[in-house]
């Protein structure tokens, strides 16, 4: 079992405690840049971009300066050696662990490309705001190319230093120890079933009534109100985070200040609101971190499978299963001062398991969201290989899609344009999502294993013991384990793997 993290860690000494003062002045940077990052997503003026670019660019270089400052090498060699002699406690071990690891990522990178590719990707994403909504990707073209040129030469000095290919480089940096290699066959173990199940699903589907819509619109103030009030319930804490809107929902902000944002549309209020109790997910995670180690490595999230598998399992297990919906039917009937059998548990949750390929991700039913992300998987390898020209993205998006899901988007809106990860920087990132949604099954289904009252509790709007489960397996190990599969195996009694999956979406969508 996982030492428990000491709620007042030993004070440190010698070389190691200078590690610490170090990589707590670097979270503090970070969490100043992710509040900047949230205001930029959120609220600030188109006037101050150019301004908030320079910021951002100034408070990485610094933290990068910190990180490979010859002293920093220095003392870790030092602290290593002395607890070679003398060992330091498990978290304190771990810790170092982890600073050795940001050491070498940082060390790999010249402080002039972090420079240069913080910028571009600020150019970047202000021009994707304006592109994306007008659906032309020649807008975006060369700022896009910037940043991948950029990210291209991150990956090749990141490659050279870890001894791993250009896009595991990238990947590694979202997830420890992730390899595409690994992540290959579990995408090939989803393709060995997934494209069998979709057609059987909609099969079955077609059987069934038509599910009933609730008639709108649905005013954005009741659609924030039913969410927040919702956000409370799963256990979000409003002491130490808020709800925003931005362009693409996202869960960011700082240490004990966790800014969730989601997007409204009044004809239709249902992706909104799970939108939101998906970012909630990844709240809960940055919330339960361990206290004591907030500020060094080893209380960060171990990484973005295990990240992903949080908002999924909130969104996708737990908040669309049966039990909850027969709960929240009627505050959202309540919310919208909705009447008639539309409102009823039965018909929310057909509308919330409706299968149907649709073009934007993040509001692709379980079925169908793992073609989403194994193309964008395949598209951003071939792109950071070379494999691809950039400007042929469109075309092999469309063509990808209507291989995977047999649709074309009509627009780049509707199709490449739609995420901002790519012009944010995040190359490498997007395996995670379906990784975290297989990981997800199985932390639930191990979750509902070891606690009874986990289903009970989501019929009547109790999700302690779920949360409490997830807290004691997950939330608080922080990074105190190397790799996502090192948690799981202790968590749920194997690595990851598709299987318990697989179970899940034949009992929910074939057996229901």
């Amino acid at each position: 079992m996982t030492a428990q993290p000491e709620q007042v860690p030993a004070a440190p000494a010698g070389a190691y405690a200078a590690l610490e003062a170090r990589f707590r002045r670097c979270a503090a940077i970070g969490d100043a840049l992710g509040i900047l990052q949230w205001d930029s997503e959120t609220l600030m003026p188109p006037g101050a971009a150019a301004g908030r670019a320079e910021q951002l660019a100034a408070l990485k270089v610094l933290s990068h300066e910190i990180l490979t400052d010859p002293r920093t090498g220095a003392l870790l060699d030092e602290a290593e050696a002395e607890a070679a002699r003398s060992p330091l406690r498990p978290w304190q071990a771990a810790n170092l662990r982890e600073m050795r690891r940001a050491y070498r990522h940082a060390t790999a990178v010249p402080a002039d490309l972090v420079e240069a590719s913080s910028r571009a990707v600020s150019r970047c994403e202000m021009v994707w705001r304006e592109a994306r909504p007008a659906a032309d990707f020649a807008m975006l073209l060369p700022s896009l190319r910037e940043v991948l040129d950029r990210q291209r030469e991150v990956a090749a000095a990141k490659a050279e230093a870890l001894g791993v290919s250009l896009y595991d480089a990238l990947l590694d940096g979202y997830e420890p120890g992730g390899r595409s290699a690994r992540i290959d066959v579990l995408f090939g173990e989803l393709e060995g079933f997934l494209p069998d199940l979709l057609p059987r699903v909609l099969d079955a589907q077609a059987r069934r009534p038509r599910p009933l819509r609730p008639s709108g619109p649905f005013p954005v103030a009741a659609q924030r109100a039913v969410g927040e009030r919702l956000m409370r319930i799963v256990g979000f804490d409003f002491g130490r985070g808020r709800l925003d809107v931005s362009l693409h929902p996202f869960c960011g902000g700082a240490s004990n200040d966790v800014r969730l944002t989601t997007r409204y549309d009044e004809s239709d209020f249902t992706r909104a609101l799970m939108g939101v109790l998906h970012e909630s997910g990844h709240a809960l995670y940055e919330q339960g971190r361990p206290a004591a180690w907030i500020g060094q490595p080893v209380g960060e999230a171990r990484g973005m499978v295990l990240h992903e598998s949080q908002s999924l399992l909130v969104e996708m297990q737990a908040c669309r299963s049966r039990a909850f919906l027969e709960f929240a039917a009627p505050l959202m009937r309540e919310a919208f001062g909705g009447e008639g059998p539309a409102w009823s548990a039965d018909a929310i949750h057909a509308l919330y398991t409706r299968v149907e390929p649709g073009f934007i991700r993040v509001d692709a039913d379980e079925v169908t969201y793992p073609a989403h992300v194994i193309l964008r998987y395949r598209l951003e390898k071939d792109l950071i290989s070379g494999a691809m020209d950039l400007a042929d993205l469109p075309e092999a998006w469309n063509r990808g899609m209507e291989r995977l899901l047999g649709i074309v988007p009509p627009d780049d809106r509707l199709g490449c344009l739609q995420d901002i990860h790519w012009p944010g920087g995040a190359w490498g990132y997007f395996p995670t999502y379906t990784l975290g949604a297989m990981a997800a099954a199985q932390l639930f289904d191990a979750a509902c294993r070891e606690e009874p009252d986990v289903l009970p509790g989501l019929g009547r709007g109790d999700f302690g013991p779920l949360v409490g489960w997830l807290h004691r397996s997950v939330h608080e190990k922080a990074s105190f384990h190397p790799d996502a599969d090192s948690l799981l195996a202790e968590a749920t009694g194997r690595p990851l793997g598709a299987s318990v999956y697989k179970r899940h979406l034949e009992r929910r969508y074939l057996e229901a």
